[in-house]
């Protein structure tokens, strides 16, 4: 029940919980003050009307006390054990005659007892202090005894409960209503923020207000309007790369769609059908690495990847990279050489040995396009201290400098002219990446002046 309430009413209501029980215990606390106040005063008092019997008895010890005044309640007995003087109520008188006075206060409760000594049945009965000494003479010891009703002091107890509990309510009742204002307040900022996001979309860069305080709403705000900033990121990505993806598959479809229509008009020229079959394979090749390395980049941006390798693991895949290469490289005569060195063969990283073996391929086919007939490629593994080192250099054209910002973007070319037939899809090197910073580590190109090389670095687990 409380959980289905608002924010607003649940603070409210814990405030003033809260509040109550601290407010019951000062409450509690101020009355037992009050109440041991007022029961000193009364015993100071009741001490204060044996001082003139002790006077007259020092004074006169051998003669008879005097009867005390209206209202004054003691109860003295001589040496001899004769009582002298007795006001005391009859059920105050027999608790007495049980306690020895010396010097010492108690507070008692008229049983109502009557006159033949039995105890009346009253939940009302008055109580009092009692304060008793002794005095020495020569004739002997003394005792004294007063008491004093504590009617006067119950009845002002009373009157502070009746002012304790409505002060406690009206307390109370202002508390919870600062209490919802102070909520309300602090909850403004949220249903501002409720109201904007209602109505935000993904195609503004409106965000959430972020209020002036430096507080706890101020730092949700902040990092909301950070993860909407994210997600429109990522929304905008995703809608430029089904543009993109779009446009790389328009072009080899309509190349597509021309070869079958030229196959079908050369039916009965089986050499010109065998040709455009060529082709159109050629054509559905090139969809098919397009779709697979779409399906690849989207899978690893979206898959958190638990794979893992040893340093040996990786060591394999790579020299099986450059084997692969150098068959590639045969049709342009390549040189390709490498170079492995590794510190620890037993360190691990954060990478599948298929995903090291694929992010190695496309450097090299990468490179292999690049290079002109007769060209050389080298590639170095290092596996130190601080992790994996790969580089791949080649000794073709190199890339425009101001191409280099964008190289690991998808679809993205550093000719633009070149269209899907004489150049790649653009997708290597952003696979690369997308590879290389799952394993948490980082991909770079830049020119050497003789030619390009790429820079991969993952770090050890």
């Amino acid at each position: 029940m409380f959980s289905k309430l608002s924010i607003r009413a649940r603070i409210t209501l814990g405030s003033v919980a809260a509040a109550m029980i601290l407010l019951l215990i000062a409450l509690v606390v101020v009355r037992i003050a009050v109440q041991d106040i007022l029961t000193e005063a009364d015993r100071s008092l009741a001490t204060s009307d044996l001082t003139p019997f002790v006077a007259d008895i020092t004074a006169n010890p051998d003669e008879s006390v005097d009867d005390p005044g209206t209202g004054v309640l003691v109860y003295i007995t001589d040496p001899n054990g004769n009582v002298q003087v007795n006001t005391l109520p009859r059920g105050i008188t027999k608790e007495v005659t049980r306690t020895d006075p010396s010097d010492t206060t108690i507070v008692v409760q008229d049983d109502g007892s009557d006159h033949d000594g039995k105890a009346t049945d009253d939940d009302d009965a008055p109580s009092f202090v009692v304060a008793g000494r002794t005095l020495t003479t020569d004739a002997g010891t003394w005792q004294l005894w007063a008491a004093r009703s504590t009617a006067a002091s119950q009845l002002a107890l009373h009157g502070l409960d009746r002012i304790l509990i409505v002060a406690g309510v009206v307390l109370l009742l202002g508390f919870g209503l600062a209490s919802w204002g102070l909520a309300s307040a602090a909850l403004r900022p949220v249903n501002a923020m409720r109201r904007k996001a209602e109505q935000l979309s993904g195609d503004t860069d409106t965000a959430l207000p972020v209020g002036g305080a430096d507080d706890e709403l101020a730092a949700l705000a902040t990092t909301l309007n950070a993860f909407l900033a994210r997600l429109r990121a990522s929304t905008d990505r995703e809608k430029q790369m089904v543009s993109d993806a779009a446009h790389e598959l328009r072009t080899p479809l309509a190349a597509l769609t021309t070869q079958l229509e030229l196959a079908h008009a050369d039916f009965g020229n089986a050499k010109a059908l065998a040709a455009q079959v060529t082709a159109a394979e050629a054509s559905v090749d090139r969809l098919t690495s397009l779709a697979t390395n779409l399906l690849e980049l989207s899978r690893i941006e979206t898959e958190a990847s638990t794979a893992t390798a040893s340093a040996g693991q990786l060591v394999d895949e790579f020299t099986g990279s450059i084997d692969r290469a150098r068959l590639l490289g045969m049709a342009k005569a390549a040189r390709v050489d490498f170079t492995c060195s590794a510190v620890d063969e037993e360190a691990r990283f954060r990478i599948g040995a298929q995903s090291f073996g694929r992010l190695v391929d496309n450097l090299l086919s990468n490179a292999i396009a690049a290079i002109s007939t007769g060209g050389g490629i080298l590639a170095a593994l290092s596996i130190e201290v601080d992790g994996l080192h790969l580089e791949v250099t080649d000794d073709g054209p190199g890339m425009p400098e101001q191409f280099i910002p964008i190289a690991f973007d998808r679809f993205s070319r550093p000719d633009v002219s070149r269209t899907g037939a004489t150049g790649g899809s653009g997708l290597g090197l952003a696979l690369v990446q997308a590879i290389a910073t799952a394993a948490g580590g980082s991909a770079t190109v830049d020119n050497t002046g003789d030619g390009l090389r790429a820079t991969v670095l993952i770090p050890n687990m």
